[in-house]
């Protein structure tokens, strides 16, 4: 457990970047809820509408709704300007603020319609105006009811903020999902148990208000809410003291090469000089659009990807034709600069099981579509929605008996338990350097080729003595270099080790 223990104490700013969003979502939820509340409570139509909107957003589960801020904010720069954000902290607050909005909202409508109408009149017969009864007799009474919901929505609040690590958002959900990716269970459990430790201590900090107001016990709620004050005011200190407007953020994907390939980046930076920060567990089109929109400063994506889902293409002009046209295509249409490939192809590829591929005679994907309909196919979450597997599909006219969705880290696991007969894998994956697993050849060539290409957004293209820095890595990773790195992260013995480590040992291997 010591490991634990360590990992958890590194969490620190992860941890004030968590309360600081939290409460802030719950302070707005606030803001738009009491008064929604007030006007509620004398208009039985503005309730229904109120209560079934808030219950509506509900419905929609928090990973989309904080993912659907990003087209909407997008669009919103049309009429805010390019300095709108579009990921990060704006984003994670409105969602947020949505999924707070019913708890607190319900509570305080109930706890309105419940005042005794014997307490109302005698305000009325005393002549208190509708300011007066509501400061000095309806909100005192509703106090604690409306506590109740508050708490309640912190708990959701903070549980659900860790999904923000999705659009750029620091949150205590950057050590659960980088853990999820490499397999590292202490990085999870650091980041569960930080998560479900602060949210215990906002509902007993919440509670205790809440009785205080019961009891009409000015220490009791006076003292929560002195304690709650005094830790955002400390969160906030260490979120902004320090802020440097400097500082280059690097964004990555959901797999181990992605995070690896981000650390690389970050060590050459800070060697030079420069403050990095990170932003990991992003997908593709967001993570595209955020460097375009100089939301996130570098990345490192594929010429196969950036065809199919950005240039809209299902051709195949060959590597270096592919890669001209996405250069161009970079520079007209959205600023971001290629500043070069890294030598390497991270090709989408299908892999099966060596035993089970030579049991159904299958070493292409013309062979495994005949043998499809009997057979479960898994896919990264992205996958089945992707331009490359409607290629596939189309070109051998491939139909699974079941299509499944496994995060990267466990495609191979899904093989080995025979949870899937074949998965989309990636050519530059350590694992497959196993005689366990073969790929499968594409003898129609429908899936393009995968260049790993160091992408730099408008601003930073600016920035000649970062881009002199990263110069160093054009063309400089062999695939198997970059498959070996892969693997020391994802093994599964006592060899394994953390992306910074790989990262390190990759710089070292290459010369850097």
């Amino acid at each position: 457990m010591s490991g634990f223990w360590e990992t958890l104490f590194t969490l620190g700013n992860k941890l004030t970047a968590h309360i600081v969003l939290a409460a802030s979502a719950i302070g707005l939820g606030i803001l738009v809820a009491l008064p929604l509340a007030v006007w509620a409570a004398r208009s039985q139509a503005v309730a229904r509408i109120a209560l079934g909107f808030a219950s509506l957003v509900q419905t929609i589960p928090a990973l989309a709704l904080l993912a659907l801020f990003f087209p909407v904010l997008l669009s919103l720069r049309a009429v805010f300007g390019e300095e709108l954000p579009t990921l990060g902290f704006l984003p994670a607050l409105l969602a947020l603020a949505l999924y707070a909005l019913l708890p607190i909202l319900r509570n305080a409508v109930t706890a309105q319609a419940n005042l005794d109408p014997g307490v109302l009149e005698a305000a009325d017969g005393v002549g208190m105006t509708g300011w007066q009864k509501l400061t000095l007799v309806e909100a005192p009474l509703s106090a604690p009811f409306i506590m109740a919901g508050i708490r309640t929505a912190s708990v959701w609040t903070i549980g659900a903020a860790t999904l923000s690590t999705t659009i750029g958002q620091p949150s205590l959900g950057d050590p659960i999902f980088a853990g999820l990716q490499t397999q590292n269970w202490v990085l999870v459990l650091a980041g569960c148990f930080a998560s479900a430790g602060l949210a215990m201590v906002a509902d007993a900090l919440l509670g205790l208000i809440e009785r205080g107001l019961a009891k009409r016990s000015r220490w009791q709620w006076g003292g929560g809410l002195a304690t709650v004050a005094i830790g955002l005011t400390f969160a906030l200190s260490a979120q902004f003291g320090d802020d440097n407007e400097d500082t280059i953020v690097i964004g990555s994907k959901q797999f181990s090469e992605s995070i690896i390939l981000a650390q690389l980046i970050g060590q050459q930076l800070e060697k030079e000089g420069f403050a990095v920060e990170y932003r990991t567990g992003l997908g593709s089109a967001i993570l595209h659009g955020a460097v375009a929109s100089s939301s996130i400063d570098i990345s490192v994506d594929y010429t196969g990807t950036v065809w199919t889902n950005e240039l809209k293409r299902s051709d195949n002009p060959g590597r270096d034709e592919m890669f001209r046209q996405i250069v161009e295509w970079e520079r007209e249409n959205t600023g971001t600069r290629v500043l070069g490939r890294l030598g390497f192809e991270n090709a989408y590829a299908f892999a099966m099981r060596r035993d089970r591929a030579a049991e159904l005679n299958v070493t292409s994907l013309e062979d495994l579509a005949a043998v499809a309909p009997r057979l479960a196919v898994g896919g990264d979450p992205e996958f089945f929605e992707r331009p490359e597997w409607i290629a596939v599909r189309d070109a051998y006219g491939m139909r699974f008996r079941e299509t499944r969705n496994f995060s990267p880290t466990f495609m191979f696991n899904a093989l080995e338990a025979r949870e899937a007969d074949a998965i989309s894998a990636y050519s530059s994956d350590g694992r497959l350097a196993a005689d366990t697993y073969i790929l499968l050849d594409d003898p129609r060539e429908a899936l393009p080729s995968y260049d790993a290409m160091l992408m730099l957004s408008p601003e930073l293209a600016k920035n000649e003595a970062a881009v002199a820095a990263l110069e160093p890595l054009i063309g400089a990773i062999s695939v198997e270099v970059m498959q070996e790195a892969n693997y020391s992260v994802d093994r599964e013995d006592d060899r394994k080790v953390m992306p910074e480590t790989a990262a390190r040992r990759l710089a070292e291997t290459i010369g850097l």
